[in-house]
């Protein structure tokens, strides 16, 4: 979703050796092959299309720190290549026959829903792992993540080359993560910073009178919004195929007896990704053709994949609701957030779902 599904990982984690050890090793590595933008600006030989891309970063931490009163510190002053696609690859996985996430708990962040990876190998085999247990399991490369303040967050070559709307927002997204993050709360921190990267996208689109570049973003986040509502629909479908039980919070908690045999189950589990291929295609031709989301279709479609979307988009509306409230200045936003993200779990979830009734209302478009 314009090129940016990317995760924030911390890499403390009470965990087997072996996983503890590749984080601390990967995290080094970038840490010890950081470049000064500055420096590479100034050097001779550094590419002109990299010279310009870090030069508009420049710029876009001056925007987040001034306007968007974002935590920049040291973040994105330094450049790594990583000779790689990714930087990261997480993989998330969910039961058969269900939508509840499998979780794993880290110290400091609390329960999350996904576990990463510096090498996709070792992403792939662990999921594997999780598949042979029975799990719907998805593995995805990842363009970028945060380590929420621990060090500062260089720029990589994964993402480098992003449009200017698209590193925008990637960078606001990243930076909002350092601002609020509340522990254990996956879906929280993704909406939040998804409206945080999305508004202020806009924000610096405008401050440069980007006319024609902002219709292009904006008509990039209307095709998201209608993507991601396929999705969310075929959530709530399977969701009741499943029989789970969802909480006043949100949360999505497995039934105890499958509603059906297994059989019948993975039958209309496949007829609802049946008809989600289906309606996509529809909505393609409603684009004209546009198929930025054919990749995405192009692998097999399961529970965990679902949940990725659910991740970022699920509470979008009732941020943006909150955002509204506050004028659209992001400053007091981020200060109404933060309040929220101090309130005891089910409180904060349920509060958000009140918000996602204000957002019908007022004609913000609910994913769900």
């Amino acid at each position: 979703m314009n090129g940016i599904l990317s995760l924030c990982l911390v890499w403390l984690a009470i965990l087997p050796f072996g996983y503890y050890l590749q984080a601390i090793h990967g995290e080094v590595q970038l840490l010890t092959h950081r470049q000064s933008i500055d420096k590479l600006i100034a050097e001779a030989k550094t590419p002109e299309k990299l010279r310009q891309q870090l030069q508009l970063v420049q710029q876009l931490r001056q925007f987040a720190m001034n306007e968007l009163k974002l935590p920049v510190d040291g973040d994105y002053d330094k450049y790594v290549e990583v000779h790689r696609k990714y930087v990261v690859w997480d993989v998330q996985a969910a039961p058969e026959f269900s939508l509840q996430p499998k979780a794993w708990r880290y110290p400091f962040v609390g329960s999350l829903e996904y576990r990463g990876y510096f090498s996709e190998k070792s992403a792939n085999d662990y999921g594997k792992g999780l598949a042979k247990k029975g799990f719907d399991v998805y593995v995805d490369g990842v363009d970028a993540y945060s380590t929420l303040g621990w060090f500062k967050d260089p720029l990589l070559s994964t993402f480098i080359d992003n449009t200017e709307a698209e590193l925008a927002e990637l960078l606001f997204h990243e930076l909002a993560h350092k601002r609020i993050f509340a522990a254990g709360d996956t879906d929280f921190n993704e909406a939040y910073a998804t409206t945080v990267g999305q508004e202020g996208a806009r924000l610096w689109l405008r401050s440069r009178g980007e006319t024609s570049l902002l219709e292009q973003y904006n008509a990039a986040i209307q095709r998201d919004d209608e993507f991601v509502h396929l999705v969310m629909d075929a959530r709530a479908l399977l969701e009741k195929v499943y029989g789970d039980m969802v909480g006043k919070d949100g949360s999505v908690t497995a039934a105890r007896t499958p509603p059906g045999p297994p059989a019948e189950l993975r039958r209309e589990k496949q007829r609802v990704f049946d008809d989600l291929r289906h309606q996509y295609e529809e909505l393609k031709t409603k684009w004209g053709g546009y198929s930025g989301y054919d990749d995405w279709f192009a692998r097999d479609l399961n529970n965990a994949k679902l949940n990725t979307v659910a991740n970022y988009y699920d509470y979008l509306p009732p941020f943006q609701r909150l955002l509204q409230q506050n004028g659209g200045d992001i400053p007091k936003f981020n200060a109404a957030v933060e309040v929220l993200s101090k309130k005891p779990f089910a409180q904060r979830h349920q509060e958000l779902r009140s918000l996602m009734a204000a957002a019908r209302h007022c004609g913000i478009a609910a994913a769900g």
